[in-house]
Parts: C-alpha cells; sequence; structure tokens
C-alpha cells in the first residue's frame, strides 16, 4: 500500500485535477483499489467525480480518536475507486488536530485503511499547517504541481526549505509541471531552471493540447 498525497502550498495549482486523474489512472487503467481521499473543504475531487454531497458534516469528526473513516467512505462510477469526501467542517480540522495532540493521526488513519486499499491518494488543501504536518508524516510521495511561473517556483523552494528545517525524514518530492505549454517561453524558461536545478526526478506532463481534452479521456501515463 502506498500513500500518495498532492500537495502545495500554493493554491490554484491544479492539485485537485491532478489528484482525481491519478487515483482514476491506478483504479481504471491499472486495476489497483484505490481510495482517493479529500482534505480540502472545498470538496473538489467529489465534483470531478460527479458525486452528490453527503448530509451533515462529518469529515473532520473521523479524525477523532474513536473516529471510524470507514464509515464515510464512497463507491464512484469507475471500477475500484472509492472517495472518502470533504465537507465544510474540514476548515476546523488544522485546530482540531493541533488539540488533539496526534502528530501521526492521518498516518494511523492511512494504515487502518491499507487492507482495503493499494493506492491512497490525498487531495489536499493549500498552505502549510497542522493538516501539512500530518500529510508529510503520512505519504510516502509527495507531489507538487507546478505551474511554469515564479511564484510556482517560489513556493516549490519554500516547502523544500520547510522539509530540510522540520521534517529530516520526510517522503520524497516530486514536482510536476502542470499547465505547461512548451509554446510560451516563460514556461519553457522554468522548466529548464527544474532540469538544471533540482536533485529530485521530475515528471512533466505532456503539452497543454489547443482543444480541451476531457478529465478522463487520455491515454496511461508513468509517473
Amino acid at each position: 500500500m502506498a500513500v500518495i498525497a498532492i500537495y502545495s502550498m500554493k493554491g490554484g495549482v491544479g492539485k485537485t485535477t491532478l489528484a482525481v486523474d491519478l487515483a482514476w489512472r491506478f483504479a481504471a487503467l491499472g486495476g489497483r483499489e484505490t481510495l482517493l481521499w479529500d482534505l480540502d473543504p472545498q470538496g473538489g475531487a467529489g465534483f470531478l467525480l460527479g458525486q452528490n454531497p453527503a448530509p451533515g458534516a462529518r469529515a473532520a469528526a473521523i479524525f477523532q480518536r474513536d473516529g471510524k473513516p470507514r464509515q464515510l467512505i464512497e463507491p464512484t462510477p469507475y471500477q475500484h475507486l472509492s472517495l472518502l469526501p470533504a465537507d465544510e467542517s474540514l476548515r476546523q480540522l488544522p485546530g482540531q488536530l493541533a488539540r488533539l495532540g496526534q502528530r501521526r493521526r492521518l498516518a494511523q488513519m492511512a494504515a487502518l485503511l491499507k487492507s482495503d486499499h493499494e493506492r491512497i491518494v490525498l487531495d489536499c488543501p493549500a498552505g502549510m499547517n497542522e493538516v501539512s504536518d500530518q500529510v508529510i508524516g503520512a505519504a510516502d510521495l509527495l507531489i507538487v504541481p507546478l505551474p511554469p511561473s515564479p511564484l510556482s517556483a517560489r513556493a516549490l523552494d519554500m516547502l523544500r526549505g520547510e522539509l530540510a528545517r522540520n521534517h529530516h525524514r520526510h517522503p520524497p518530492l516530486l514536482p510536476v509541471l502542470s499547465l505547461y505549454n512548451s509554446r510560451r517561453p516563460l514556461h519553457r524558461a522554468v522548466r529548464q531552471g527544474l532540469y538544471s536545478g533540482i536533485e529530485a526526478k521530475l515528471a512533466e506532463t505532456r503539452p497543454a493540447p489547443r482543444q480541451p481534452a476531457s478529465l478522463f479521456g487520455r491515454q496511461p501515463a508513468t509517473v
């Protein structure tokens, strides 16, 4: 079982789209039992999968000591893919986790679910707080969507600094170029900078198509 977190300190970089697409590929194309765990209170992962929001606000409650995450897991229209949905209660999760005082609570919950799933994909909210600390402690791999812009590159540098200072045993960091267009000089420059200056392996998305493509209409890719 592997826990793969799609995370960035910066918002609007394509985390949810990448998380949903990757989870779908693991499940529908790879045949692996996959759980997409939405930690973002906006609930974008469920929306992209066509799920109807569940009544109530229970997503944060499963982090309590007696929480039962399996009770919230929903099937999706896609074979082998399940969803642990988000709701507005997750806005209070950073404070809730701080009060709980268990720095590896998310890792413990993921371990409970490993008997049912071969892959757990975490769709993470932006920012650096108690939730991101828990994500870093639980993940086997951190995938960072990186639009080719100076602000996104700066956010990646800040994340690398945070990991070096406060998370000495952090998981591997994998930046993935998103929204990349090879026809734009700035995009090419950022890409070149990554190749020349980053030690982690770089996974590159294909150039942006001229025509819009369906979220699930692409061929398999290996990350």
